[in-house]
């Protein structure tokens, strides 16, 4: 499945959120999130670029399937 290349940071941290992560802090334009023991940070950016999309996703433990499915 192909990644999508609009994305922004407020849509993946919603779609964390609905997956069970809990925002932590905020340090600057970068959202910290948490679920069982891994923690993500997110940037705030428009649009996230196709790399950070996935290390967010590997350090989410979350496949692509698995966002498209929550947004």
């Amino acid at each position: 499945m192909k990644f999508p290349r609009d994305l922004d940071g407020r849509e993946i941290i919603t779609a964390l959120s609905r997956l069970g992560f809990v925002v932590q802090r905020q340090t600057g334009s970068h959202v910290q999130l948490s679920n069982a023991g891994r923690h993500v940070t997110v940037p705030f950016h428009s649009p996230v670029r196709i790399g950070t999309l996935k290390s967010i996703l590997r350090q989410a433990g979350v496949s692509i399937e698995q966002l498209l499915d929550v947004l």
